[in-house]
């Protein structure tokens, strides 16, 4: 016994900086059935990329998934028509109105990362007008009034900086924000088999589409795999998607399309956010 208590007090006093070492999924309402990188190990030959645990890959390969066999439900509580293209439905909410759809889905996920991370100076994205707006913006009360494509600003009542802040202000980015404006923002990644987690595949337009790339694994000569997830249209779970040709890992060639249930995309839509 008295050589197990020191052990057993050594484990007690470490335990808090160990949790607080692992990702922050801030929405959770209560623990998650699963987690991404525990649901879908790399493809055969293939290894996961390392990547820095405080990054934003880190964060996503941790992400939580709700139950296997769980649909793909719109934001109003109906299921979506065609279910065949979900491989796994990831544990994190639509909200009740018809905004997080495929960019705003990204931008959720960068968003929840930067304010987990304590990174509020880089918590802002533009809106499709070409005006951007900060969550520090926000918690000062700078309110934008939109009348066509002109942005005015007004003053409104500072809030603070909690999650349900965060939330309140996102809803009004996805309002203002889409594919156009997220694809003026992201850097071009020269290669596609330079590809790394956090990259988005996004095409700006109306209609335009954005799926982001969730993990990245590697076979013995360099080659990529890649998980993906979106949203879609209308506002739906966010949800890995399957590969038309098997599975849910897409094996990545350099200028060969990529095409997923909903979308095709060319190797030149890969893009990456700016750190």
């Amino acid at each position: 016994m008295r050589r197990i208590l020191p052990a057993v007090l050594a484990a007690f006093i470490l335990w808090p900086a160990a949790a607080s070492a692992q990702p922050i999924y801030a929405w959770l309402q209560a623990p998650a059935a699963r987690s991404l990188d525990q649901s879908f190990p790399p493809p055969p030959g293939y290894r996961r990329v390392e990547l820095a645990s405080n990054g934003f890959g880190a964060w996503l390969r941790g992400l939580p998934l709700q139950p296997d066999g769980a649909p793909v439900l719109l934001f109003d509580g109906r299921m979506r028509p065609r279910q065949d293209g979900a491989g796994a439905i990831i544990d994190i909410d639509v909200g009740r109105r018809d905004l997080q759809q495929c960019a705003d889905a990204v931008i959720r996920l960068r968003a929840e990362w930067l304010h987990a991370s304590g990174r509020m100076q880089a918590l802002a994205f533009d809106f499709t007008s070409g005006d951007r707006y900060g969550f520090q913006d926000w918690r000062n009360g700078r309110r934008p009034q939109v009348s066509g494509s002109r942005v005015r600003w007004v003053a409104g009542q500072p809030r603070a900086g909690d999650h349900t802040s965060l939330r309140q202000w996102l809803d009004v980015v996805f309002t203002y924000a889409g594919s156009l404006s997220l694809q003026r923002e992201l850097k071009p990644v020269a290669s596609l088999l330079a590809v790394a987690p956090g990259d988005v595949l996004i095409q700006g337009g109306s209609p335009g589409h954005a799926v982001i790339v969730l993990d990245v694994a590697r076979d013995a000569v360099g080659q990529p795999a890649v998980l993906l997830a979106q949203s879609f249209m209308p506002a739906q779970s966010l949800h890995v998607l399957r590969n038309p040709q098997g599975g849910v890992w897409y094996a990545l060639q350099e200028g060969a399309d990529i095409v997923t249930p909903d979308w095709r995309f060319a190797a030149r839509d890969l893009r990456r956010f700016a750190d």
